[in-house]
């Protein structure tokens, strides 16, 4: 079956509905039905549970208690690198923006100013510099860290579909990560190293999203673009701070301006990853 054909029912399902009621199973505080959610959920996605700070399943009141869970201190110690990987999960695509055109998978391509939510000016500043798409499964540890450190500058929430973003979607579905719903954070580097993008991708039962700084962001989905401005307050971030997380999983994209940036040369589309991993360096 092709990608196209297997994704054609996503385009008759009613995503939002379906994505408004996972959200409220996941707030629900059921006691022992919630427990047995979790449960079900860990033993069919292999959650390792012995990497959480919490390990028993009981002990958390809600499923997206359990979902946002932390993980022990020491579990994912900072490689010394430029940039690390933000999240746990697989790699879907990286290297070059060629111009404005990011790759997102054969036949596929979207532009960084429809990504940013139409900023042709936000976007420009990453013309032919680098991009990262990062997938997170089910199973995934889905708090999102910083690559490197950073001050927060803006936030734009972007209504969109809500297309899933697993890898046969990410084939199947042109422009994904440009029509879905998304929260574009940007960021300035220290010493003078420009700014860079961190996108969080919203996807079919992905509840919400949130941030640090201001707790839940599209719930309830208010259905219009959103631009906050921070550039007055200092909001700072280390590198390896935890800055968001999703409520229910979904994708990272992150831009970078032109740089003699070098990926980390183990990193393959498809491959595992680990948050804390060196990401990449300045050649």
């Amino acid at each position: 079956m092709s990608d196209r054909l297997a994704v054609l029912p996503q385009y008759l399902l009613p995503k939002q509905a379906l994505t408004l009621l996972a959200g409220r199973v996941a707030r629900a505080h059921a006691g022992a039905l919630t427990t047995r959610l979790i449960a079900w959920f860990v033993q069919r996605y292999r959650v390792n549970m012995a990497e959480a700070a919490q390990p028993d399943m009981a002990s958390y009141t809600s499923f997206n208690d359990f979902f946002t869970r932390a993980l022990k201190a020491g579990a994912r110690p900072l490689a010394a690198a430029e940039l690390i990987c933000p999240v746990d999960g697989a790699i879907s695509q990286f290297g070059r923006i060629q111009g404005q055109q990011i790759f997102q998978a054969k036949g596929h391509q979207y532009s960084s100013t429809a990504l940013v939510g139409g900023d042709a000016a936000l976007a420009a500043q990453f013309d032919n510099g680098h991009f990262a798409t990062l997938y997170l499964s089910p199973r995934d540890y889905h708090r999102i860290h910083m690559p490197c450190a950073g001050r927060l500058t803006r936030m734009i929430y972007v209504p969109g579909d809500l297309f899933s973003v697993n890898p046969t979607t990410a084939r199947g579905v042109p422009g994904l990560f440009a029509r879905n719903e998304r929260l574009v954070c940007v960021f300035e580097r220290p010493n003078g190293l420009g700014a860079f993008v961190l996108v969080l991708v919203g996807a079919t039962i992905v509840g919400s999203m949130a941030t640090t700084w201001h707790g839940l962001v599209n719930n309830p989905r208010a259905g219009k673009v959103c631009d906050v401005r921070y550039e007055n307050q200092c909001i700072e971030f280390d590198q390896g701070d935890e800055m968001g997380r999703f409520l229910l999983g979904s994708t990272v994209v992150m831009l970078f301006p032109p740089s003699p940036l070098q990926f980390n040369l183990a990193w393959q589309p498809g491959g595992a990853i680990r948050l804390g991993e060196a990401m990449a360096g300045l050649q």
